[in-house]
């Protein structure tokens, strides 16, 4: 399917009168970069700037409603923050400015909805090379716009190549090469991994990505991550109980890792993503919402099949089901769907220390965010918790956000933003 223009239609500016006038100054001050879901280092992690204690939503800086429920994570760049959610019955993407002011609001291709209470549509995160927008949604659509909302290409890649077979609502975010955006498909049926032209959206190259296991362990709604490999760029996949590392020329296998679930076990889909820390990848894998929880950490490098031989350590007590691990430094730290947090030596795989959030019915579906000392965390019924991390562990805030939160927060140069399932929320530092 070849790429189309759709026109942009604004927002009414009577639904964005939202910045509170108790704020005198409610925009961050210095320049901020979020370009893709977990950041620009891919860890969820901000060591740099300063950042609340308290996330109290009536204390908010500025709030700005959205058109519709979407989950995923905001970006910044170019002092925009950039999401997606549906409109109107059709996916769209959005643009607002650092005071909370909708800039454009650009419709894309027809809307499929959710099916999880948790998911949407629009659960994938945009992501930009700065001078771009790349966008992807449930319904197949990805697309290309420039910073102003004008769309450069869009394709359909259920079109394309047929509907998914995911038990849930797709989440993979698309991620950048130097020349290309990189989708992946993982799932009952043929999965993939596939470049699609920045400039053009023309499909360079296509891989089949299949892998033989126990009933939906093939399904998987990780992200894959743009690594070095040899002094290159390579991109890493996790899914289908497997590791695979692509040249991003032609999406050929340069190495691979299995045995994650020698036990066979059924439905263990891969949800939460890996976080690079030095030489090692951290796969979270197993159950842990049900007691089976599993870590490993998987050496970069080698060639061929390295199961043998590149797993530094694993863990069989520890682990994240949906959350993906936040890191900074040499430290990883998990927040387990039940609100339990571990932070692990990369290394080693060793326990640094173990604390939990308070318990309540709800799960945590957002991914964590450390910035600066802090570690931010929401759980799904809106419950933000701020914990400071400096020598350990230490609960300092916790507020409820009055709607549900699935987007993981992200940092500004001096606040934050959260994502709820109604506004886009931002926080400033005191």
């Amino acid at each position: 399917m070849g790429p189309h223009f759709l026109p942009r239609i604004p927002y009414a500016a009577c639904l964005l009168a939202t910045t509170l006038a108790a704020q005198a100054d409610p925009a961050p001050t210095t320049p901020s970069s979020w370009p893709r879901w977990r950041g620009p280092n891919d860890q969820g992690s901000q060591t740099q700037g300063a950042f609340p204690s308290q996330l109290d939503p009536a204390q908010a800086a500025w709030k700005a409603p959205l058109p519709g429920k979407g989950c995923s994570t905001p970006i910044v760049a170019g002092q925009r923050i950039f999401l997606t959610a549906p409109f109107n019955g059709r996916d769209a993407a959005l643009a607002f400015d650092l005071q909370g002011k909708l800039l454009w609001q650009t419709p894309l291709g027809p809307e499929t909805p959710g099916k999880h209470r948790n998911g949407s549509g629009s659960n994938p995160s945009p992501t930009t090379d700065g001078q771009s927008l790349f966008v992807h949604f449930k319904s197949g659509t990805l697309a290309a716009l420039d910073f102003n909302g004008s769309v450069r290409w869009q394709t359909n890649l259920v079109e394309a190549y047929g509907k998914d077979t995911l038990y849930w609502d797709h989440g993979t975010s698309p991620v950048l090469t130097t020349s290309a955006v990189i989708m992946t498909r993982m799932h009952q049926g043929e999965s993939w991994l596939a470049a699609f032209d920045k400039s053009t959206g023309a499909l360079q190259w296509k891989v089949a990505r299949n892998f033989k296991t126990p009933t939906e362990g093939d399904h998987a709604y990780t992200t894959p991550l743009v690594i070095q490999h040899q002094g290159h760029e390579a991109i890493l996949v996790w899914g289908a109980q497997h590791v695979t590392v692509h040249s991003p020329d032609n999406g050929q296998t340069l190495w691979s890792c299995g045995n994650f679930n020698p036990e066979s076990k059924a439905y263990w889909p891969a949800v939460a993503s890996p976080v690079v820390v030095g030489d090692i990848a951290i796969i979270p894998y197993g159950r842990s919402d049900r007691g089976e929880p599993r870590l490993h950490g998987i050496r970069l490098g080698g060639s061929g099949d390295v199961t043998e031989t590149h797993r530094a350590w694993q863990r069989q007590d520890t682990g994240t089901f949906v959350p993906t691990p936040a890191a900074t430094g040499n430290q990883v730290v998990l927040v387990r769907d039940r609100g339990e947090v571990e932070a692990i030596d990369a290394a080693t795989g060793r326990s640094l220390w173990k604390e939990a959030f308070p318990k309540a019915s709800s799960n945590f579906y957002a991914s964590p965010l450390i910035a600066g000392n802090h570690l931010y965390a929401a759980r799904e019924d809106g419950k933000i918790f701020v914990a400071d991390l400096h020598n350990g562990f230490r609960l300092v805030g916790e507020h409820d956000l009055g709607e549900r939160v699935v987007a993981s927060p992200v940092a500004l140069t001096n606040g934050l933003l959260v994502r709820g399932e109604q506004h886009l929320y931002c926080f400033l530092a005191p």
